[in-house]
């Protein structure tokens, strides 16, 4: 006699950790991701689902782009539109301006101003998703996310051996953190 077995899903109750939905209330966000929500649904765009994915982010993983990244990393694809689910920000250092046709979720006032005055173009992501709904002719860009200062602070503490981690010290100088384990001269170096 054969018997038959079910499965036993291990997994019954265990919950997705990825977003479904934005944790920010903010209402301009939560059309957005309406508008976005249809468009993944309603074609078979896989742009779409990338875009609605990364609005869901909270703010750490939405990490800004400045205008000379994002003038670099678009040099050789000047036709198509540049889209960042994040911040275009200024960078003062960065000189000329090439065209460029650019949507985000926020850019800020001096960034926008040296695009326009540069002959490009700024969208927002619904007027992106009425020139491309599919996302044709787009390229996704993003920041760099390990960029923020506090990432400098993690990994093995401080003054353990091989440890690259900064630490958290008052002030920046020849009398804070300079003795021993710092330097060869004081006893050993880590």
């Amino acid at each position: 006699m054969v018997r038959i077995r079910g499965i036993d899903i291990a997994n019954k109750h265990v919950k997705s950790k990825n977003r479904s939905a934005p944790v920010s209330e903010n209402v301009y966000l939560l059309l957005l991701v309406k508008l976005y929500r249809y468009l993944a649904r309603r074609t078979n765009s896989n742009f779409n689902k990338v875009v609605l994915k990364r609005l869901y982010m909270s703010r750490v993983n939405r990490p800004p782009i400045s205008l000379s990244r994002l003038a670099s990393l678009t040099k050789n694809i000047s036709a198509k539109t540049a889209v960042v689910v994040g911040t275009i920000t200024d960078d003062d250092r960065f000189e000329v301006v090439p065209k460029m046709s650019v949507a985000a979720l926020r850019i800020t006032k001096s960034a926008r101003a040296r695009i326009l005055n540069a002959g490009g173009e700024v969208l927002t992501l619904d007027q992106l998703a009425l020139r491309a709904p599919t996302g044709s002719h787009c390229v996704l860009l993003r920041g760099e996310r390990n960029a923020r200062e506090a990432v400098k602070h993690f990994g093995a503490a401080p003054g353990t051996p091989k440890s690259t981690a900064k630490p958290y010290v008052r002030s920046k100088g020849r009398k804070f953190e300079r003795a021993r384990g710092r330097r060869a001269s004081r006893g050993y170096k880590n």
